[in-house]
């Protein structure tokens, strides 16, 4: 921070570096804690607030400036008798004379106080305010013994001394404002808990289950957030004898932020404040983490026996499912949930989370996750006063709860959101509607309209089935049960697939390279896929994939296959090679697999085994996808797009009469003339001729652009939004686009038709009437540019005039 706004040149940068470790605080005083010190001062506050006009101008003395004639160039009243240092606020001197004169420069206190005059009750407040906050500060830069957090302290300290000097509102000059990650961590778990949230973590995971159950993990989310937000940090110094290999700078950035945006201000409320999983993300809690889930689960242990019934299955069971699989995808570097494209990422509008949250992660027990990481509980740096953490039972520290309707001082009223055509409120609407389970029957396992999967989804939801990855091992010694499954895989390929050599299948499924992904069944084997993973070559080969004939056509196959896939993108192979028979081509088909290989020849040649009169077949894998849940998505997708078009049904009340003309001989008529067509809400797509040749359509496209770019109405449009201009807007647009975007990807030659190239210059206009009011330059800019675009567009022969 400059030293301008309190800060040298040297201590920590407040936006680059961070905040102060530790918290304010008198050191760890009996009864202090985030709770009652921030009530503390709240009362002291009150009191002084309270006091006399004189009293408050003895006080604000103090802190301000001389103004006698003559420069002057003392900086605060100091009284011949002074009290105790700092002076102590519910201590003021009994009488007021503002003709007492100055210590250091014989000058009166009503020379230091001339300024406030005439200074309304509450701005002087204000003041007393910061001056509470200052003396606090001085108290904990005596106290603290960390130097990082000392220096944090003392920076802030200096800040809000010159806000009383300059009458100013103490602000956090930086490099980086918050947020300092997107998406936040708010947004990841939960976005705002609020009835427009997004969950991106629990929507990429728990979607599937029933209605009934979401108020559980909404409540472990809430739970988890709400720790986050009061955790205590370690200091830089705590961290380094900890991980001495970690990058220590960005985590004293991390922590020094945290210091300045969330921690200090708890108390010292003259700072602006923010919550720890609004402006961090990923990096923040990767570094917090493996601790923090330590910690929580050993309190959990210990104030068992305090638990009401309802709330002991819940943080003893669930909990603790619910933390291990959030850290897989925390220590990921290919989990979906941090990608601001993510489906339901954090442009806060789409799905609410009361329509996605379900219930406890007790439907996955796939065990392909790697052991958490232990950590010496004792290594994590003390529990200072604001720091404090708070009970896993406990709700937010009293103080801290906001109404429902007050927002933070940097939240921002967002605008309505469309997805497409659609008003995000009727989706969530119709969301709320098949979700109920008194809306929507039960699909029965038979039905034509039941996914492949979904009775052995159903059967690993009651714990009937398990799914795990085991394999051979040359370095440790052999578990028992895990060579039992090892035998019982061996004799399930050796059944189902005659044709192979018993030996030749022993030898892969026991060989230490290969894993197999076993079904286990009652404590036994029915099927598995044996694999091999070439990470190098960014591909792994299915050797053999069977299910026992007497537990087929049961979904397994495909639920096997849906959980490999899985697997695999945790482990960032996204490529599948098999040789696959004449029976197993069908099978491989539904799984996504076809003859059309992605992976370049030179990476598999001489890396897989080529089998006579088998057919080579690949997949190729999408990261962003829960395989597991796959079909329940869609099904949901379905549902929403029925339930939409029932109620366009309904709006349209109106009953044409039926097509009389083609009894009269007409063999076709076009669309749009058909009666009703477009009330339904139906438009005629432009048709044109789609040019063939790449250089030709290169050309006429290039030449398009750049008339669209030489347009007088085109100057918002032709680079991204900045973020500073337009505060929200990657909140509100999830698609951004831009002529200086479509440029780029016309030179790299991405538009190989001209609709990716239409649908893109569209998104332009679109995105801004949608963010922009209609009565704004930016909005008919849009509107005079897409009339120009289209012209352009026909005259070029790419739609019809």
């Amino acid at each position: 921070m400059a030293d301008s706004a309190g800060i040298q040149q040297g201590s920590p940068a407040i936006g680059a570096a961070g905040l102060v470790p530790a918290a304010p605080g008198a050191g760890g005083t009996e009864g202090s804690g985030a709770a009652g010190g921030s009530a503390r001062i709240a009362v002291k506050k009150a009191q002084l607030r309270s006091s006399p006009r004189p009293k408050k101008l003895e006080k604000l003395g103090v802190y301000s400036s001389c103004k006698a004639e003559g420069a002057c160039k003392c900086n605060g009243w100091k009284s011949q008798n002074p009290p105790p240092t700092p002076p102590r606020t519910d201590q003021p001197s009994s009488t007021v004379n503002l003709q007492e004169p100055c210590r250091s420069c014989s000058h009166t206190l009503g020379d230091h106080v001339t300024h406030l005059e005439n200074v309304s009750e509450e701005e002087m407040n204000r003041l007393l305010g910061i001056v509470l906050d200052v003396e606090y500060l001085y108290t904990c830069v005596h106290k603290e013994e960390d130097a990082d957090t000392k220096q944090v302290y003392f920076s802030l300290f200096k800040l809000l001394r010159k806000s009383i000097l300059q009458m100013g509102k103490p602000m956090l000059e930086a490099q980086e404002s918050p947020p300092f990650e997107k998406p936040s961590i708010e947004e990841v778990i939960t976005s705002s808990m609020c009835i427009n949230g997004v969950n991106n973590f629990v929507q990429y995971k728990f979607s599937h289950l029933p209605s009934k159950e979401r108020q559980t993990i909404m409540e472990l989310a809430k739970m988890f957030l709400n720790q986050i937000n009061y955790w205590q940090l370690e200091t830089p110094s705590q961290r380094r004898q900890r991980v001495p290999n970690e990058d220590a700078a960005g985590y004293k950035a991390n922590y020094t932020r945290w210091l300045c945006y969330c921690n200090v201000p708890q108390f010292c409320d003259s700072l602006p404040r923010y919550e720890t999983t609004q402006i961090f993300g990923q990096t923040l809690l990767r570094s917090v983490f493996t601790v923090m889930r330590k910690q929580l689960l050993e309190q959990a242990r210990q104030e068992k026996d305090k638990l009401p019934p309802e709330k002991r299955t819940l943080i003893l069971t669930h909990f603790p499912k619910f933390l291990s699989m959030l850290e897989e995808e925390v220590y990921s570097h290919s989990s979906p949930i941090w990608s601001q494209d993510f489906l339901a990422g954090a442009s806060g509008g789409q799905i609410p989370i009361h329509t996605v949250i379900s219930a406890p992660p007790v439907a996955r027990p796939l065990y392909y996750s790697t052991s958490p990481v232990t950590v010496d509980q004792s290594t994590c740096g003390s529990v200072s006063p604001a720091r404090k953490t708070v009970s896993v039972l406990e709700p937010s520290p009293v103080g801290e709860k906001r109404k429902p309707t007050e927002p933070l001082p940097h939240e921002e009223i967002k605008r309505p959101r469309v997805v497409g055509d659609i008003p995000v409120e009727l989706i969530n609407e119709v969301m709320a509607t098949i979700t109920d389970p008194a809306a929507i029957p039960e699909t029965s396992l038979l039905s034509a309209h039941s996914a492949r999967d979904e009775a052995a989804r159903l059967e690993e939801r009651r714990g009937v089935i398990e799914f795990h990855v085991i394999g051979n091992s040359l370095n440790q010694k052999p578990n028992k049960r895990i060579l039992m499954w090892l035998v019982g895989l061996q004799n399930v390929f050796s059944h189902q697939l005659p044709r192979m050599p018993k030996e030749y299948i022993t030898r892969l499924v026991f060989d230490p390279k290969h894993k197999t992904l076993s079904l286990i069944k009652d404590g036994r084997v029915i099927g598995g896929i044996c694999f091999r993973m070439f990470p190098s070559q960014g591909f792994t080969e299915i050797v053999f994939c069977a299910v026992t004939s007497n537990e087929q056509v049961k979904g397994y196959g495909t639920h096997l296959m849906n959980h490999l896939k899985e697997y695999h993108i945790k482990h960032e192979i996204l490529n599948f090679l098999t040789y696959a028979d004449e029976y197993a081509i069908g099978y491989f088909k539904k799984q996504g697999f076809s003859k059309d290989i992605k992976v370049p020849k030179a990476k598999y040649v001489g890396y897989i085994k080529d089998y006579e009169g088998a057919t080579l077949m690949g997949c190729e894998l999408n990261a962003s996808i829960p395989y597991t849940e796959f079909s329940v998505i869609i099904k949901k997708q379905k549902e929403i797009i029925k339930k939409l078009i029932e109620r366009k049904q309904a709006q349209i009340r109106k009953v044409y009469p039926g097509l009389s003309c083609f009894k009269e001989g007409v063999r076709q008529i076009p669309i749009e003339n058909i009666p009703g067509i477009r009330e339904t809400g139906w438009k005629p797509v432009g048709k044109g001729k789609e040019l063939k040749d790449p250089d030709q359509l290169y050309s006429t496209l290039k030449t398009i652009l750049q008339h669209v770019k030489s347009h007088p109405n085109a100057w918002p449009f032709m680079e991204p939004v900045k973020k500073t201009e337009a505060p929200g807007y990657y909140q509100v647009i999830r698609f951004p686009m831009d002529l200086k975007t479509m440029s780029e990807r016309l030179k790299s030659r991405y538009y190989t038709t001209r609709k990716l190239f239409m649908a893109d210059m569209q998104r332009i206009f679109t995105n801004c009437r949608e963010y922009n009011p209609p009565e704004s330059e930016y909005y008919k800019c849009a509107n005079l540019l897409e009339k120009f675009f289209y012209t352009k567009i026909k005259e070029a022969g790419l739609i019809e005039k």
